[in-house]
């Protein structure tokens, strides 16, 4: 396996620590997904739809790309619009009428809130730790 060996911001770095051990499988994903224009195959997604092509994913990437504070993560909550048609998604779910480009969407769905959970979670440490630490040095 080659390896491959990039400078990042610290604060960038404690954040994905937690995800060390799923970081080539992360930039696997990013490349498929953004670089090379492929759609993402555990996902799968429709050979002719992106996760870039869900109003949601690039919602959340839009979110993350403008590096939110520890508060920003753990209050984020995706628009009115995504949460809409979300429930559209769930209810044809239920009624087992879902055309399988909607699965797909549902899977990208639930795997963009695996994720915001895992990065909440992640957040509310953070906060607690910092508030923790400051109520200490008082």
């Amino acid at each position: 396996m080659a390896q491959l060996t990039i400078d990042i911001p610290d604060e960038l770095a404690q954040r994905l620590a937690p995800y060390q051990n799923q970081i080539s499988e992360i930039f696997a994903r990013l490349i498929n997904a953004s670089l090379l224009n492929k759609a993402i195959d555990s996902l799968e997604l429709p050979s002719n739809r992106l996760p870039t092509d869900f109003p949601t994913y690039l919602e959340i990437i839009d979110f993350l790309v403008n590096r939110p504070t520890s508060e920003q993560i753990a209050n984020f909550k995706v628009s009115e619009r995504s949460q809409t048609r979300l429930q559209e998604l769930l209810q044809k779910n239920r009624d087992s009428n879902l055309l399988p480009s909607e699965i797909a969407e549902l899977n990208l769905y639930e795997q963009l809130d695996v994720l915001m959970t895992m990065l909440k979670i992640r957040s509310y440490t953070a906060i607690q730790t910092k508030n923790s630490s400051v109520s200490h040095s008082a």
